[in-house]
């Protein structure tokens, strides 16, 4: 084979192996706008540095509270409006958005670990807007 066509081959190797970026990810998925994956992908972070006991593994939960926490430090009593406006609207959405991420590489999961561990982690109205007082 020809140095051109080795050269070549190993472009679409390349182009076939690489990993997609959240825009390209937002783009072709169109449930959760743009803002609110970064905000997911940058709250897994903040939650191991912040919140979770253990670093190394994030639990769903453990994600949940550290999302909520970098949500209210951020946005205040605006973070319901803010995480709406995205397509976010329960703690079940962070999960779609980790799975989402999964799928794409950005990150991992345990075999332990199920979509499920999103489900009713707590109530947005209760924790993004019922505790502040007008």
């Amino acid at each position: 084979m020809a140095w051109a066509e080795l050269t070549q081959d190993k472009h679409q190797v390349e182009f076939l192996t690489m990993k997609k970026n959240l825009e390209q990810i937002a783009k072709e998925d169109t449930r959760y706008h743009i803002a609110g994956i970064r905000f997911v992908y940058e709250g897994l972070g903040y939650t191991a540095k912040n919140v979770a006991t253990e670093p190394k593994h994030v639990s769903g939960q453990t994600l949940c509270e550290g999302l909520k926490k970098l949500a209210v430090e951020k946005w205040g009593r605006l973070a319901i409006l803010v995480l709406n406006h995205w397509g976010i609207k329960s703690t079940r959405d962070f999960g779609e958005i980790v799975y989402l991420m999964i799928r794409h590489e950005w990150m991992s999961a345990q075999p332990t670990d199920s979509i499920d561990d999103f489900n009713d982690v707590y109530d947005f109205q209760a924790v993004f807007k019922d505790q502040f007082a007008f």
